[in-house]
């Protein structure tokens, strides 16, 4: 019998000796679908028989293109002399008709997932929603789009599934200490994701996709006793001897609860003024502001593959840059490769935008938020009045609609313009649809934003080949990257520290920055509510 070898030596790491081992392979991105090639690797490297091997799931999939030769590094569990165990992702819903009732303020990620682990919960969960269903909610964006015109309920922020419903379904976190990461991508797969998104290190939905999975988790809560009410605007939030008693909505009629969740997103501003005129603690925090930029996808593949064209079996290009610019950092965010660049306003007189991918990634631009942190003391008064700095970021927006021109226009310049202060003659094609303008973003900017930006893209392109280019567009503004206000909560039982029952959740308390952080947020919530 041949002696066994330490495999954890060799990077394997092994789960049941002699059935299942788990290893990395890196493969070329052709072989990528080759179940066989994959298997064969496998035999190979793990040292055993190819007929042992009965099966493999991969656990993870990324792409290395430190070298010149591009390749996905795959971890795959190997099922040597026992058949692979299909996954089940088990949710434990009840019906909760009749049970005590949790409000919730907002049917974004924070919200939903909430309600999804209220019904684990046996609470019955009462969604409250400003905006429109999924379906009703495209017609108020295609109106956005084509004519410039903004439904303040619905739209790009604001309607079922939230801000992040069309712009994209990124899944990428970093918040891994908050909550179960891999709980929110599961209950994403029941309902209608691929499986996909539990293995790529940057998990991605996408725009034309999340809408049905949306509406799956809208049937879940539905199914099992709890209501979702759309076009119902939240006016009040009662409550009496610091305890909160429940919800009065512009309709006039009034929802009584003991526990509710504020989950109404970054742009819900109303909800903030709410907060300010009951005498309840709100305060400013920092956000980040900048503007979209926009490359050509070739010029992203290039850069990042190495190459003259991409492969077929590679995916378009994602990039990621940070810089330090005289102790401020500036950073690209919510990149959105073969994306769109979308008008995501709130009401009229203002200009914003963001960015999404279709599930594909099949659009020729490549897009990215790259924008300048925003601290306290960049904006007067910021640390004693909480809307300080809300009112700075609606300044920012409103003199990008004056610049811009009006209906959604954008104001816009070439990258190598922008940074040397010239008005661009002309801009190039691009994808965002209301239109763009040139423009000396000066005009828009703050000052301290502007001048870190025209410093920093210099050094991007020392960074990345090919991406400090005039092929490229700036588009202003991007400046909904995160709440510039944080409703406070006690760090044990995530209440308003002055109206018990009252839950401040999610990216618009500033207690998020996505999907799957919000999603996270949401459950949280829940969890500290007692039955």
């Amino acid at each position: 019998m041949t002696k066994s070898i330490p495999l954890l030596h060799f990077g394997i790491k092994t789960r049941h000796p002699n059935m299942q081992q788990e290893i990395e392979l890196p493969i070329l991105p052709e072989k990528i679908s080759d179940e066989a090639h994959i298997l064969r690797k496998g035999a190979a490297q793990l040292n055993i028989a190819l007929t042992r091997i009965k099966g493999l799931k991969i656990r993870k999939r990324s792409i290395d293109a430190r070298g010149k030769q591009v390749v996905f590094r795959i971890r795959v569990i190997f099922y040597i002399d026992e058949s692979p165990v299909s996954e089940i992702f088990p949710a434990h819903y009840v019906n909760v008709a009749g049970a005590s009732s949790v409000l919730i303020i907002g049917a974004g990620p924070a919200g939903l997932f909430a309600a999804l682990r209220c019904l684990e919960k046996g609470l019955r969960p009462i969604v409250i929603e400003r905006g429109k269903n999924v379906q009703e909610r495209r017609r108020d964006l295609a109106v956005l789009n084509k004519a410039g015109i903004v439904n303040p309920d619905s739209n790009y922020c604001f309607g079922e599934g939230g801000a992040g419903t069309y712009s994209d379904g990124k899944l990428y976190t970093r918040s891994n200490k908050r909550g179960d990461v891999q709980r929110v991508l599961q209950l994403l797969v029941a309902h209608g994701a691929t499986d996909d998104i539990l293995v790529d290190a940057r998990p991605h939905i996408g725009t034309n996709k999340l809408p049905h999975i949306i509406q799956a988790i809208r049937h879940t809560i539905l199914k099992h006793g709890g209501e979702i009410h759309f076009n119902s605007k939240v006016v009040d939030i009662t409550e009496a001897s610091g305890e909160v008693t429940g919800v009065t909505l512009a309709s006039g009629e009034h929802l009584n609860a003991k526990h509710v969740i504020v989950a109404t997103g970054h742009s819900a501003r109303d909800l903030f003024e709410l907060f300010h005129r009951k005498r309840w603690l709100v305060e400013a925090k920092p956000f980040a502001l900048g503007v979209r930029i926009e490359h050509p996808q070739e010029i992203i593949d290039q850069a990042q593959y190495h190459c003259s064209v991409r492969s077929e079996h590679l995916p378009p290009a994602y990039y990621s840059l940070v810089e330090q610019v005289g102790g401020r950092g500036v950073f690209s965010f919510c990149m959105c490769p073969g994306g769109v660049i979308a008008p995501c306003a709130t009401d009229k007189g203002e200009v914003v935008v963001n960015g999404w991918s279709p599930s594909k990634r099949n659009n020729p631009y490549a897009n990215s938020g790259t924008v300048v942190q925003v601290n306290l003391e960049d904006v007067p008064h910021a640390a004693k009045y909480p809307f300080a700095l809300l009112d700075f970021q609606h300044e920012v927006e409103e003199r990008a609609d004056v610049v811009g021109g009006g209906n959604l226009v954008a104001p816009a310049q070439r990258m190598v313009d922008f940074v040397e202060g010239r008005l661009s003659s002309n801009l190039p094609a691009n994808s965002y649809k209301p239109g763009t303008k040139s423009a000396l973003l000066s005009d828009v900017l703050p000052a301290f934003v502007h001048d870190a930006l025209r410093k920093a893209l210099p050094l991007f392109g020392k960074k990345m080949k090919g991406y400090y280019t005039n092929e490229a567009i700036l588009v202003g503004v991007e400046s909904r990257t995160s709440s510039p206000v944080r409703i406070p909560r006690d760090k044990d039982t995530l209440q308003h520290p002055q109206i018990k029952g009252l839950y401040p959740c999610g990216e618009g308390a500033g207690y998020a920055g996505g999907i799957v952080s919000a999603a996270i947020d949401g459950m949280n919530c829940a969890d500290a509510i007692e039955g």
